[in-house]
């Protein structure tokens, strides 16, 4: 591993946790879709601290950040953009999607149609407008929320958008004593909107491309398939983990061994992170829509109990 880059990535993560207190997990999971160039669905009641995730990552990569609120009226045009006539000729004015980092908050209140344009942008890197095709700027993180607790006024995400995600996490309540840290630290004002860039946004693009180099020895990859394989044969599934799926699992466990400064994978990067990259990817039987999230990971979670861990 590249000592510059562990460094870099090191001082990425101490930034952000200067401002989002007592969530080491959280930030590191988030560091870790930025590094694999894939996008994060944060699952959790409000005020609990999404947006200032997003927001500490934006401002500590120096890289422009937007946030888009979802609503049943949002249209495609009002998140990728449109052209607009002017001086005798169309140009083509972006949308808030053009950003480094992009903020989806209740990204299940959008219709089928808009979530339908924000899914190009996360599959493909690019928006395709009035037929015309603009690239993303580069890093590009989509980290989108919903709330797992509201349900009137909102569309089920479909499983190909859900599929896009790296990762489904929650953030939850902190704990007494950072819930403490974070009344005293907030007295004067938001801490967030004096933090500092600490890495270029070119020292990410270089980071990302090092993921790709991370080695993955020929039993860790059996022992990823072997888990993945868990839950297409599973009889509590109905739905198991897509070729996509292990893909991103592979990818994520990757990003995992770069942030921990390593360019090889061991099996804790795929322990680790087996629940939240699969979880979602998956139907249980009986499956409603709302039904808690929590029996998908309890299946998951079987699953890694039952493969061998390579030795």
């Amino acid at each position: 591993m590249n000592a510059t880059i562990q460094t870099t990535l090191q001082r990425l993560q101490n930034n952000i946790e200067s401002v989002v207190l007592g969530k080491r997990e959280v930030i590191r999971k988030t560091l870790i879709a930025l590094l694999a160039g894939e996008h994060l669905l944060l699952e959790d009641v409000p005020g609990v601290g999404k947006t200032l995730v997003a927001k500490a990552l934006a401002k500590s990569i120096d890289g422009r950040f937007t946030r888009v609120q979802f609503t049943p009226d949002l249209l495609p045009s009002d998140i990728v953009g449109s052209s607009i006539y002017h001086n005798g000729d169309f140009k083509f004015s972006p949308g808030p999607i053009f950003a480094n980092v992009i903020l989806g908050d209740e990204i299940n209140r959008a219709p089928p149609r808009t979530q339908s344009a924000l899914l190009e942008a996360m599959s493909e890197g690019q928006a395709s407008v009035d037929g015309t095709t603009h690239p993303m700027p580069r890093p590009f993180l989509v980290i989108a929320t919903q709330n797992p607790y509201e349900y009137e006024g909102t569309y089920v995400l479909p499983e190909s958008q859900l599929d896009r995600f790296i990762m489904r996490i929650d953030i939850g309540y902190p704990s007494r004593e950072a819930e403490r840290d974070v009344l005293r630290s907030h007295r004067t004002g938001e801490p967030v909107d004096k933090l500092a860039p600490v890495v270029s946004l070119a020292e990410i693009t270089q980071a990302q491309g090092m993921v790709r180099e991370v080695k993955f020895e020929d039993s860790l990859v059996d022992y990823l398939q072997d888990i993945v394989d868990r839950t297409r044969t599973n009889n509590d599934l109905q739905v198991g983990v897509s070729t996509r799926g292990a893909l991103a699992f592979y990818r994520a466990a990757q990003a995992s061994a770069t942030l921990s400064g390593r360019n090889y994978v061991i099996p804790d990067d795929v322990k680790e992170l087996a629940t939240s990259v699969l979880a979602h990817r998956v139907l249980p039987r009986g499956f409603v829509a709302g039904s808690d999230r929590s029996a998908a990971e309890a299946i998951i979670q079987r699953c890694l109990e039952s493969v061998s861990v390579p030795v």
